[in-house]
């Protein structure tokens, strides 16, 4: 049982980061001079780039503004952002970049730095693994005397990179180095894999006795063997072209002292440990990462402390729940809410946790025009709970008006300070009035498209701000629309990137267009929601443009739709009407071979995949090549590498045939695999095994069955059905949650010692001052809840001690980090 619960335990990693700017790019040889610096940035693990920013054009400072977020499906070893020259007749050429180890990544993790751009080598970037055997054998020569001979062999690699995006040709070169000394053998070459089976032996002489002396050998003292090292280098055959080098490995020969064989697994190294020559200052580089690293227990382990979290919207009062001292301590963490919304969310548990905590909220509120425009437990839980599961909505309402914008690109500016030569006010004021109205209309026109769980946490609110300002009629109206104009609609108008409304940030003319409509959009906003209408502005231009607006109808649309959204009339949810695109992007796609002699090659198509239909395109915005509905699709499942000699390969199982796909990266294959897989979920039917290889030469590769109808021979991915259509892993989420409070047992402390000296100090509450950064309204109930969760971490830590990773040095998994000249 034990063996069983650590097959379950799971290694999870993501990376959350900001690629800021640059400042005083290098010098580029080529074609490109400083002056006309065109650069783009480059996200790779290890040597596979998983993300580029857009290019920026002719600056040697640029500021380019990209988030980006990903689950990282494998293991790495360094994270690389390059800066890149774009180059219109010749290659690209790089810059400079910024390489951290994964092990040094937590240094930096959470706060933005800059780094020193350092010069690109193409030996300084390798990934993969080799497994190698060695032993000591001694022999017997013509002459009588003994001798020893080292006995190598090479047994396989794992995860070499991509040459050019495909699997490369490895070979090894192996090689006994010493001072007077360097023999060197070579395997066979292996084509088209990043996982080679070499499984060869090579024999080299390592003592004489002593008796012999010819000098153009290796002198036999003992001691010498303590000064010899094997060396493999691998490489990828490029036939007519130079070979690449793909990494290498040093082994002290004394290893082999203790043991008498020596069998491991060793990370591939760069040449010279990656060391750089100095070079001219090619610059800096502003980065902001985040790498979280979830190490997943069973389910069973995170019972207690899931279930003292799922409880807390029925302790009385909510500060002394669970939940809320997490908030409470983790305040300065705007990301530490998110697993406990999204766990809260998936149990059906959310809306009468943040209608408590909002309640807590509004008792501390002094002045309606005032609420719920801080940064609270309450707002922040809310602006979670949008963004996960508002994602559909914002496709739907705003993405058309927001794709136009950036599509079309007309001049919106009013400021008359930042007027261009030759812009005409007029028009760009008719341009921004004409954006403003398409963003308005499609928003107040949304309600039908409005999640039911939004709506019913804005009927909470509102109903609360009622009961706690009855005198004021305008409240119920600014409980809503702080947060679903201001903290929704607006905010994503603004960076329409982050709420995946558009691939990257948008350039500075667009960007100061988007600002503009989304400080009109939270004006309008506000209208429906004031006790006055508003008659000054902060800069004279956007109050000489409001004057445009006809005020009485935006009153009367903006009212109208908060109360669509928030009303006690029970709302069923509409559906999407519309198709929705949940992902589109290249790939190469295996054609299908319709015709007995048609090529089945790969080629380069646009595929696009919306709640309805899967469908590829010769190009973007091209008319469909083909199309299959999401109802026909059985099956969504990771191709096996040996099938097309290919990484990131998927496969589509349909009704009328196999549809196989080459992902850009791992990070595109596991995106595609997820959004298919959701999509596809509900589909009556699914199979329930799958063929990770594909059918050729009358029979499958991967189990030899030659019926092409046969049934899969491995069983498909589980996928969950979660509440709200969302992918919400509780476990890991909950493993989240226990390392937040972990890594605040301090606070806990303090908070717990507060709640001892409150409950039994007598005199004038001079301990609240002190203790003034935690909420504690109840000190015997609140010092309860801490005493559970201080039982529940103990016991989940020891769980985590007891499954710690005890994997020997050598390992597949614990692969050992070898010397490098």
């Amino acid at each position: 049982m034990a063996e069983e619960d650590d097959a379950r335990i799971r290694i999870l990693q993501s990376l959350r980061g900001k690629i800021c700017e640059a400042k005083n790019l290098g010098p580029v040889s080529g074609p490109n001079r400083q002056r006309d610096l065109c650069t783009f940035c480059t996200v790779s693990l290890d040597q596979e780039e998983v993300f580029r920013t857009k290019v920026f054009d002719k600056c040697v400072s640029p500021f380019y503004g990209e988030d980006f977020y990903f689950e990282i499906p494998r293991p790495f070893l360094c994270l690389s952002i390059c800066v890149i020259a774009k180059s219109v007749f010749q290659r690209d050429l790089p810059v400079g970049k910024v390489s951290i180890r994964k092990d040094d990544l937590c240094k930096y993790s959470g706060k933005e730095h800059w780094f020193n751009l350092q010069p690109v080598h193409p030996n300084s970037d390798v990934q993969g693994k080799v497994h190698l055997e060695m032993r000591l054998n001694e022999v017997i020569t013509e002459n009588g005397s003994v001798g020893q001979h080292l006995v190598v062999r090479i047994i396989e690699c794992q995860g070499l990179p991509l040459i050019s995006g495909q699997n490369c040709d490895p070979y090894a070169t192996v090689s006994l180095v010493g001072p007077a000394r360097s023999d060197q053998k070579k395997t066979k070459v292996k084509k088209k894999t990043s996982n080679p089976h070499f499984e060869e032996t090579f024999f080299f002489e390592v003592t004489r006795s002593s008796s012999y002396s010819k000098k153009s050998h290796f002198q036999v003292e003992e001691e010498d063997i303590e000064k010899l090292e094997l060396k493999v280098d691998l490489w990828n055959n490029e036939n007519l072209a130079q070979d690449v080098f793909l990494g290498e490995t040093r082994v002290p020969v004394r290893i082999l002292r203790n043991d008498h064989i020596h069998k491991a697994w060793y990370l591939l190294q760069p040449k010279g440990n990656g060391s750089k020559s100095k070079s001219d200052d090619l610059g800096s580089l502003r980065l902001k990462l985040i790498y979280i690293e979830d190490t997943v227990l069973p389910s069973a382990c995170y019972t207690p402390l899931r279930n003292l979290l799922l409880k807390s919207p029925d302790v009385k009062p909510i500060s002394a729940s669970a939940a809320h001292i997490l908030g409470d301590i983790c305040r300065e963490r705007y990301e530490a809410v998110l697993p406990m919304a999204r766990l809260l969310l998936h149990h059906n548990r959310f809306v009468p946790f943040v209608s408590a905590v909002a309640a807590l909220e509004l008792d501390n509120t002094q002045e309606a025009n005032t609420i719920f425009r801080g940064n609270s437990l309450a707002t922040r839980c809310i602006d979670d709970m949008m963004k996960i599961v508002g994602k559909n909505y914002l496709t739907v309402t705003l993405k058309p008006v927001i794709d136009e914008i950036c599509e079309c690109n007309k001049s919106c500016e009013i400021d008359p300070i930042k007027l261009k030569e030759g812009d005409n006010v007029e028009v760009n004021k008719e341009n921004l009035q004409g954006y403003v109205q398409k963003v308005f209309s499609s928003i107040t026109q949304s309600s039908s498209s409005c999640p039911p769980l939004m709506c019913d946490v804005f009927r909470s609110l509102r109903h609360l701000a009622c009961k706690r300002f009855p005198a004021d009629p305008h409240v119920q109206y600014s409980a809503v629309s702080s947060f679903v104009f201001l903290r929704f609609f607006a905010v994503a108008v603004l960076s329409p990137h982050s709420f995946q409304l558009r691939s990257h940030h948008p350039d500075t003319e667009i960007s100061r267009t988007l600002t503009l409509i989304s400080k009109t959009i939270q004006t309008l906003g506000s209208w429906g929601s004031l006790s006055k209408k508003i008659s000054s502005f902060k800069e004279t231009y956007m109050y000489d443009f409001f004057k445009s607006f006809q005020e009485d109808k935006c009153i009367e649309k903006v009212k109208k739709f908060l109360d669509e959204i928030s009303s006690d009339v029970s709302k069923e949810s509409s559906g999407l009407e519309d198709a929705v695109v949940l992902k589109e992007g290249e790939v190469h796609k295996r054609a299908q071979g319709r015709k007995r002699l048609g090529k089945k090659n790969f080629k380069k198509r646009w595929l696009r995949v919306t709640n309805r239909e899967l469908s590829y395109h010769k190009h973007k915005g091209k008319e469909a090549l083909c199309t299959i509905s999401v109802k026909n699709i059985q099956a969504v499942e990771k191709l096996d590498e040996s099938a097309f000699n290919r990484k990131n390969m998927f496969q589509v199982v349909h009704s009328e045939k196999s549809l196989y796909v080459q992902a850009g990266n791992c990070v595109e294959a596991c995106e595609w695999l997820e959004v298919l897989g959701q999509v596809t979920r509900c589909n009556v039917g699914r199979l329930s095994t799958f063929h990770p290889s594909n059918y050729t030469a009358g029979a499958w590769q991967c189990c030899k069955n030659q019926s092409s109808s046969a049934p899969g021979c491995k069983p498909c991915t589980t996928i969950m059905v979660a509440n709200l259509q969302l992918d919400i892993d509780c476990d890991r989420e909950t493993e989240r949650i226990f390392s937040l409070l972990s890594s605040n047992s301090t606070k806990l402390q303090d908070m717990e010692d507060a709640c001892a000296s409150m409950a039994v100090y007598q005199g004038p509450q001079r301990e609240q001052e002190e203790y003034s950064k935690f909420t504690i309204q109840e000190p015997k109930e609140t010092f309860q809840t801490l005493k559970q969760l201080r039982n529940v971490m103990e016991e989940l830590q020891r769980q985590h001690n007891i499954r710690k990773d005890t994997t020997a040095p050598g390992s597949l998994d614990n692969p050992i980090v070898g010397k490098t000249s």
